[in-house]
């Protein structure tokens, strides 16, 4: 027969409530509040926090506190990452983060849901879909990240988005539900703000 937990990690229904997962989402709440009241000053305990608390870390990444996930051992992420304040990850299923990925502030990356039918979540059951992203994405503030989507590599998501469905790579995508608006070409290399165009020495950037 299988566990509550195993049924989480297999996107079966499975009982929030089960004593094991109420027991691991609270040693990760004892990491959490240890690294939201951390000093800022005090960079190397943060970073080892951080170690502690997330499944796979790289060498390089900056996470901003206050940060706040429900397990932590479910998330994977590329090198060079950074999340800005705020960020809310519900890894009850695997959340994996390519490389070179920025993510803006007050960010919600949720793997977990619930039934629609009234009864059913008042018996505690919940499921989870795993969330994959892209190298070289960026999300921009206030995003939400619903189960089971993939982001594609390179791609931009607006702010304020709600995304409810994949995105594909090498595009700008935004609003409420998400969707796409444009690609992004070589164009794009020119300019770093709408028209305003970087100034920067070929070979990067050339009219």
């Amino acid at each position: 027969m299988k566990s509550e937990k195993d049924r989480m990690v297999e996107g079966l229904p499975y009982n929030a409530t089960d004593e094991t997962i109420q027991k691991e989402r609270q040693l990760a709440r004892e990491l959490l509040f240890l690294i939201n009241t951390t000093h800022p000053s005090e960079k190397t305990k943060l970073r080892e926090l951080f170690l502690r608390l997330i499944g796979g870390l790289k060498e390089r990444f900056l996470i901003e506190p206050p940060f706040q996930c429900d397990f932590g051992y479910n998330i994977i992420t590329g090198e060079n990452f950074y999340a800005n304040y705020n960020l809310v990850i519900l890894d009850s299923a695997r959340v994996t983060i390519g490389e070179n990925v920025l993510i803006g502030p007050n960010v919600g990356i949720f793997t977990a849901g619930h039934p629609v039918h009234p009864e059913l979540r008042e018996m505690g059951y919940e499921f989870a879909f795993p969330i994959t992203i892209g190298n070289n994405v960026w999300i921009g503030g206030n995003v939400v990240i619903n189960p089971g989507i993939k982001i594609g590599d390179n791609s931009v998501i607006g702010s304020g988005s709600v995304v409810t469905k994949d995105m594909p790579a090498n595009v700008v995508a935004a609003g409420n539900p998400c969707r796409v608006l444009r690609e992004i070409t070589e164009s794009n290399r020119q300019y770093y703000y709408k028209n305003l165009k970087f100034t920067l020495p070929a070979p990067f950037c050339q009219d």
